[in-house]
């Protein structure tokens, strides 16, 4: 079993900046692909970004030039650097690992962070 354990989110308002972090601990075996969801109320769960241990990284369209995701392989932790936030950014962000190779049933998830951006 894997544990995700998120930390980081908040009130911020437009314009401003949040930093979320996730550390993942337990049976963590080989490559993986760590990244962050976001479900804002009403909507589906969508994907934020992901990033690889190899640091191969993938953005949705509408967080592009605005967050950063990371990691410290060495201490299992991913990170998500996100600026300039706009309203619509406002949602509860989950943290997700999911082994190389595996499926949707593979995935392990965070216990989510509300990031909340105010007009």
């Amino acid at each position: 079993q894997v544990q995700l354990v998120e930390s980081g989110g908040g009130l911020v308002q437009a314009g401003g900046s949040l930093r979320l972090s996730c550390a993942a601990s337990g049976s963590i075996r080989g490559p993986n692909t760590m990244g962050w969801y976001r479900q804002a109320p009403g909507k589906q769960r969508e994907l934020v970004a992901t990033i690889t241990t190899v640091l191969s990284t993938n953005y949705a369209d509408s967080v592009k030039g605005r967050f950063t995701i990371s990691r410290d392989n060495a201490k299992n932790t991913v990170y998500l650097q996100m600026n300039s936030l706009k309203p619509e950014d406002t949602a509860v962000y989950y943290c997700n690992l999911r082994p190389w190779g595996g499926l949707k049933s593979d995935d392990y998830w965070g216990q989510g962070s509300q990031v909340t951006v105010s007009s």
